[in-house]
């Protein structure tokens, strides 16, 4: 499995499409076994969740994130959770504890 978190700098991204990059965590048996950074290559109009989805992405976490973007997830097979904030070394773990819960609650800047 391969959790994204959009994050600036070592926290959580408020706003998905313009983080600074997102931080992938391999997990396999509730252990991360493997993390890499990947620079955001631009906010463009559905290329982000293609963008994740070929670097084979199951879950993303972040900040807010708009509809049409989590409509875009839903239809790629990627689990979206939205309102997360913090350190993302702290939410790496409350996720793999089960503390964090599926939640898509779009951005109403974002209709």
């Amino acid at each position: 499995m391969i959790i994204a978190i959009a994050a600036d700098g070592n926290e959580v991204s408020m706003h998905f499409g313009r983080c600074e990059k997102y931080v992938l965590y391999e997990i396999k048996n509730k252990e991360i076994i493997n993390k890499k950074e990947i620079l955001n290559p631009g906010h463009k109009p559905f290329f982000l969740p293609k963008f994740l989805a070929n670097k084979n992405v199951n879950v993303l976490i972040t900040g807010e994130i708009g509809p049409r973007a989590i409509d875009m997830f839903n239809s790629l097979n990627i689990k979206v959770i939205s309102g997360v904030n913090g350190k993302i070394e702290n939410v790496i773990k409350r996720y793999l504890r089960g503390e964090l819960a599926e939640r898509i609650e779009p951005c109403n800047k974002h209709k």
